[in-house]
């Protein structure tokens, strides 16, 4: 294993961070790391431009006959903030407590690297795979993807395949063999309140004139009625109803329950949308949050201004079939109209993607959990992730191609924050599992 670390210590070194042009140079440094790995793996691999960060792609021989198999991942990473939080340097990896600590190691570096040491391994047993692979990484999924859609219809044919594999979700609990079959999308937006043309003396104008901070705040509160239910109006139009054995399965999914989720949030007791368990309300019901809200001073101490604006940043996790376009068409009426007398408002639309499902007993999907049932020891159970992963659903739609979505990560891995880890055996087991699921894909 030694070798495999090696490779995954250097991949993680990379502070590679999409977002933040300082760090340009970095994505690049990485691209270019994982092209030369899977050149020296034997396969034929690009560099290609986008007007952002470059893609990777390589391939193996392709043989006729053979199903062909994309395999996608991304090499960025989130920004490493707050940096004090971190217990030890966040491009420094470093094995503690059975698990690899370092920005990138479960989202996405150490899942789609264990893909990559997958086909290293079969190749250097075999000398050829069962299937006609594609690598597929980007570096720029943590910025929504701007460059891919574009580069999937420019390469469409080139990229044809049967099924795709993604590693960049999670199990549910530990040992516990995942395979989702669903991601909800998202749509995001900025609401800016603008008060008078500067701050103003609290004293002065106090009471005189609408206070953007209290704006916002009222504007935020009516989000949701009093029981957490989403109260934008015809936001629930669309939502496709659970089913009857999604309720079923889903009540007997071990690291789930509702006491699980309290554990895992940390918070004193849940709470949301009532009717629905906690992995229901995550797997399959729609949210709005507010990811940020801010405005007047932020100092210490005090400083009695009435502020000229203040702003909330919010987004909006959607479900089959709910449309990103539609949504925040609702959400810019509901803050139009409930914006308080004595401001105005800005609403800035900001990122989004569509929601994503499948059929987790599709002959595709049955080879994947024959993989994971094989590598695991123990029966996969099925579920949709609360997260989204935008680009899933293109691929579908340019590709033609439904996504197999096969989690390694767990519950605590602090992706997106300080402190982000990936347990060693799931990164060992998925390297073994990128092997198994070739071999089933092959003859499904």
């Amino acid at each position: 294993m030694t070798s495999e670390l090696d490779d995954l210590f250097a991949f993680l070194r990379f502070p590679s961070i999409s977002t933040d042009s300082r760090h340009a140079g970095d994505v690049r440094a990485c691209a270019e790391w994982l092209l030369a790995k899977l050149s020296a793996m034997g396969l034929s691999a690009q560099l290609h431009e986008t007007p952002g960060h470059p893609l990777v792609l390589a391939r193996n021989a392709h043989v006729a006959g053979r199903r062909t198999v994309l395999i996608y991942g991304h090499y960025d990473v989130q920004p490493v903030d707050p940096l004090a939080l971190w217990m030890s340097a966040p491009f420094a990896p470093e094995i503690r407590d059975g698990k690899i600590w370092a920005r990138g190691a479960a989202d996405n570096k150490g899942q789609m690297l264990a893909h990559v040491l997958g086909v290293e391994q079969t190749l250097r047993n075999h000398g050829e795979l069962p299937v006609n692979l594609i690598f597929l990484f980007e570096g720029e999924e943590e910025i929504g993807s701007p460059n891919l859609a574009p580069f999937l219809l420019e390469q469409r044919e080139a990229l044809r395949c049967d099924v795709i594999a993604i590693s960049d979700t999670g199990m549910v609990a530990p040992g516990v063999p995942t395979l989702g079959y669903g991601l909800r999308g998202v749509t995001c937006c900025e609401a800016i309140i603008r008060g008078p043309k500067g701050d103003l003396h609290s004293g002065l104008f106090g009471g005189v004139v609408a206070n953007p901070a209290t704006a916002v705040a009222r504007l935020v509160a009516s989000l949701h009625d009093a029981d957490g239910r989403v109260a934008i109006d015809g936001f629930y139009d669309e939502v496709r109803p659970l089913e009857t054995w999604e309720r079923t399965m889903w009540s007997t999914v071990p690291g789930v329950s509702d006491a699980d989720f309290q554990r895992a949030s940390g918070s004193p007791e849940l709470f949301g949308e009532p009717g629905y368990s906690a992995a229901e309300r995550t797997w399959a019901r729609p949210t709005a949050e507010v990811n940020g809200i801010g405005g007047g001073y932020q100092g210490e101490g005090s400083k009695t201004v009435i502020p000229a604006e203040a702003f909330a940043k919010l987004s909006f996790r959607l479900v089959p079939d709910q449309s990103p376009q539609d949504i925040m068409a609702k959400v810019s009426r509901h803050l139009q109209a409930h914006c308080p007398p004595g401001v105005t408002i800005e609403v800035r639309h900001g990122h989004d993607g569509k929601p994503y499902a499948t059929d987790p007993h599709s002959r595709f999907g049955q080879a994947a959990q024959a993989a994971l049932r094989s590598v695991f020891d123990a029966e996969p159970v099925l579920i949709r992730e609360g997260g989204s992963i935008p680009i899933v659903q293109t691929f579908r739609e340019i590709l033609g191609a439904d996504t197999l979505l096969l989690g390694l990560a767990l519950s605590d891995a602090q992706v997106h924050a300080p402190n982000e880890n990936f347990p060693l055996v799931n990164f060992e087991a998925g390297i073994r599992l990128n092997q198994a699921l070739l071999s089933e894909l092959a003859s499904a």
